[in-house]
C-alpha cells in the first residue's frame, strides 16, 4: 500500500463521486429542461415534475449517502484520539478542540501528539495547517 501523506491522504471513490456525481447532475438538468419544455410546448406537467422530484430524491440521496456515514466515522475518530491521548497523558483532549481539529490530530503519531495538541490549542491551528505540521505521517487506510 503506498505511504500516506498530506498531499495523498484524501480518499476519491470516482464510481461514486464522479461517475454518479454526473448522472445525477445530468438527470436533473434534463428534468429541468423537460419541465421547462412541457410548459412551453404542452405537454403531461405532472410527469414532469415527477421526473424533477426524482432527479431532486437522487441528489438529496447522494448528498446524504456520504455525510451520514462520515458523521459517525467522525465521531469514532474522536473517542480514538480521545483514548490514544488520555493513554499518552493520563488526560482527556482539551474541550476546546473541535471535531475537525481531532480529525487532523489521527495522522499524527504519538511522540508528536502531544505537542500538536498543545500547539493546537494555543494557537488555534485548523485542520489543514495540523496536517501540515505532521513531520511523520501516520496512515489511516480504514476510513469510509
Amino acid at each position: 500500500m503506498q505511504e500516506q501523506n498530506y498531499k495523498n491522504h484524501r480518499k476519491l471513490d470516482p464510481l461514486f463521486h464522479i461517475i454518479l456525481l454526473a448522472i445525477i447532475i445530468y438527470l436533473f438538468v434534463q428534468s429541468v429542461i423537460n419541465l421547462v419544455d412541457t410548459y412551453s410546448h404542452g405537454g403531461s406537467r405532472q410527469q414532469a415534475v415527477m421526473f424533477l422530484m426524482i432527479a431532486m430524491a437522487f441528489a438529496i440521496s447522494f448528498a446524504k449517502i456520504r455525510t451520514f456515514p462520515l458523521k459517525v466515522q467522525d465521531r469514532a475518530i474522536r473517542a480514538e484520539e480521545n483514548l490514544r491521548y488520555y493513554i499518552l497523558t493520563g488526560k482527556p483532549l482539551d474541550k476546546k478542540l473541535t471535531i475537525s481539529q481531532i480529525i487532523a490530530l489521527r495522522f499524527a503519531p504519538d511522540h508528536e501528539m502531544v505537542g500538536l495538541v498543545d500547539r493546537i490549542v494555543r494557537e488555534n491551528l485548523s485542520n489543514d495547517q495540523i496536517k501540515k505540521a505532521i513531520q511523520h505521517w501516520r496512515s489511516d487506510h480504514h476510513r469510509a
